[in-house]
């Protein structure tokens, strides 16, 4: 989004760029009916996006009808609602998060209020439940125009996150500043070819989606400034997508040993990430061969998908929540905004669904992440060797959760912890084009091979919970029965 300065001049030019009140333009004297501003601040931003048309506005100061400059009493930053202030209350009634800033501006002693609104990118914004419309200068319930409102669900499915600008009003050295260029041409394998020529570097960026050229100036998007900017704090809308890595003494948050906040975009600083949470892993000393090697709690490969995970698949439009890494003393926790899109039982199998397809595809160009699937059988596979309990998933309305958790004797874990490892060997055996058997589920527990009926109990609980089934259930014998995932 290309960023304004907000003055009188600026207010001047859209008068004289809208000479009467239209879609995306209201014009108001003063302000006391705080009802009608909401139903216009989803009214505007809704066919704003309509029109694509990327801002709306209200102007409070000017004469509706001679557009006479005329000022206004109105102070929203002083105003309240009930006991509430306005703009708080603004928000909390309209849904979804909206972006919108109130410029106060005055020149010789004339005051004017200017509500900057951003279309909306993601759902029509209802105010108090319903969502509004304008046809011409009219506000009009956008349910009661079902074309138009069809129209709008079809134009808002084509948002990219990836597209928006994080940053115009650029020259070429501004982009060098602020972008890692020979790490992105490395990591994309980038031709060297003529290297040191602006114009073939400029190319080569706006070919991959990362910058953009706006004819008098240059922008980088939000996909360029996410993946190889050099410091993500100087981009605005950015700064609470850096990742952090918070590590706690115990099993809680009460005490912190430490926190960072990562600045590099999420390619550049990806390998030093991991670097720096896995000299946090505790490693254990194993024999193998005769020879001591020491070995993490945790398998670095099961941290890099989950991680990459997060970062891929997350929501940008949630704000508020940074994506997390959090260690405790028996487990890790990787958190980002948005829910999967994938049922969590199916995350193994299915093929992987993405919010950022260029993001994730530009991730596996460099290898960062699985060319397909999303990477969650690697991060079973490796627990499984090191004997660690199953993963946990977990799939909030606003955010999802991988949880990775140390080592822990079968007789610590309870009913659901069993369940859940033996539900995913099940689905590793499967997606191998296997079947689970009480000798498989044995090794995975490493249960010893005169104990069958201790696995059998923890495949019958499984059965029981409806995620496994026969593979063949006219098979009568109890010896050497296979099982499959409930979906197959």
């Amino acid at each position: 989004m290309i960023r304004t300065v907000m003055d009188f001049k600026f207010v001047l030019r859209l008068l004289e760029a809208n000479q009467f009140e239209n879609e995306v333009v209201e014009y108001k004297k003063n302000n006391k009916d705080f009802i009608v501003l909401g139903k216009n601040i989803s009214a505007l931003p809704n066919t704003a996006a309509l029109l694509g048309i990327d801002k709306a506005y209200i102007i409070f100061g000017i004469e509706d009808g001679t557009l006479n400059i005329v000022g206004t009493n109105f102070k929203p930053k002083q105003e309240k609602k009930g006991n509430e202030e306005l703009e708080s209350w603004l928000h909390k009634v309209l849904k979804p998060n909206i972006e919108f800033k109130i410029h106060e501006i005055t020149e010789k002693e004339i005051r004017l209020v200017v509500f900057e609104i951003e279309a909306t990118k993601i759902s029509p914004i209802k105010f108090e439940e319903k969502a509004y419309i304008r046809i011409g200068s009219n506000r009009k319930e956008l349910d009661k125009y079902p074309e138009k409102e069809k129209k709008l669900w079809q134009v808002l499915s084509g948002f990219s996150f990836e597209n928006e600008i994080a940053k115009s009003n650029l020259n070429i050295q501004d982009i060098y500043d602020l972008l890692d260029y020979s790490k992105c041409f490395d990591m994309l394998d980038i031709s060297y070819d003529n290297y040191s020529s602006d114009e073939y570097i400029i190319e080569k960026l706006i070919e991959h989606g990362l910058v953009k050229n706006l004819n008098d100036s240059f922008a980088i998007t939000n996909l360029g400034a996410i993946l190889f900017a050099k410091d993500l704090t100087k981009f605005k809308g950015l700064n609470r997508k850096r990742i952090r890595f918070i590590r706690y003494q115990g099993k809680n948050k009460i005490h912190t040993l430490e926190e960072l906040e990562g600045r590099k975009g999420y390619a550049i600083g990806f390998q030093g990430l991991i670097s720096y949470i896995m000299q946090y892993v505790p490693k254990n000393e194993v024999i193998e061969n005769a020879i001591r090697k020491d070995t993490t709690l945790y398998p670095e490969i099961a941290i890099r998908e989950l991680v990459a995970n997060a970062i891929i698949h997350q929501d940008f439009t949630i704000n508020g929540r940074n994506p997390m890494i959090e260690m405790y003393s028996d487990r890790i926790e990787i958190t980002n905004n948005g829910k999967s899109l994938i049922d969590i039982k199916r995350l193994i199998d299915m093929p992987s669904k993405s919010r950022n397809d260029k993001l994730a595809n530009l991730m596996r160009i460099m290898g960062i992440c699985e060319e397909r699937g999303s990477g969650v059988d690697k991060v079973i596979d490796s627990v499984e060797a090191y004997q660690l309990p199953a993963p946990d998933f977990i799939n909030n309305e606003d955010y999802f959760q991988a949880i990775l958790f140390s080592h822990m004797p079968l007789e610590d874990m309870t009913k659901q912890d069993r369940i859940r490892a033996t539900y995913q060997h099940c689905c590793l055996k499967w997606a191998s084009r296997e079947a689970m058997t009480n000798a498989s589920l044995r090794a995975r527990f490493k249960i010893g091979d005169k104990q069958h009926s201790k696995a059998s109990k923890i495949i019958s609980d499984t059965l029981e919970a409806g995620l496994i089934k026969q593979q063949d259930p006219e098979n009568k014998s109890t010896k050497h029965v296979k099982y499959v995932p409930f979906f197959v």
